[in-house]
């Protein structure tokens, strides 16, 4: 059985993001997906200072590209969260097994990736506004999720 949402980075450009994604998957009891090249090493000191002593705890898995992810996925729902989309995050239903995608900081994903998605989901922000921090953007929409399907650790209904 897939775990209830798992999360995707696609070539992510800032470590400290990276590492704080890291640290909240870690606590949250997610997996994490790197879909390569990352914009720096991932043993950068910066990634791990920002993940802390929870690395240790993570479930993490690199992807050497976008095609080696896709045949990673096994048919599980791929949800893309992207400021370009028309459904909100209040709005969606997560499902169990789905992949929360996010894209680069600096330029989210190119049109390929954008149209591989099965769905896509936006934050919501106030008018005048672009875009969230990614690890802020990460730790929102995995906690929507999980608590849409009842999957936080220490939940009495948790698997």
């Amino acid at each position: 059985m897939p775990a209830p949402v798992e999360i995707a980075l696609y070539q992510p450009d800032i470590p400290q993001n990276t590492g704080a994604v890291m640290r909240t998957d870690a606590c949250l009891g997610t997996a994490l997906h790197i879909i390569e090249p990352c914009g720096f090493v991932l043993s950068d000191a910066r990634m791990r200072r920002s993940g802390m002593d929870y690395l240790d705890r993570l479930e993490m898995r690199r992807h050497a590209s976008w095609a080696a992810f896709r045949e990673a996925l096994e048919g599980r729902r791929l949800v893309l969260l992207t400021t370009a989309a028309a459904t909100r995050l209040p709005d969606f239903r997560f499902q169990p097994g789905d992949m929360l995608l996010f894209g680069r900081e600096s330029a989210g994903v190119p049109d390929d990736v954008h149209a591989a998605a099965d769905a896509r989901v936006r934050i919501p922000l106030a008018p005048g506004t672009r875009s969230l921090n990614l690890a802020a953007s990460a730790a929102m929409v995995l906690a929507t999720a999980l608590g849409q399907l009842g999957a936080y650790p220490g939940d009495p209904d948790t698997p």
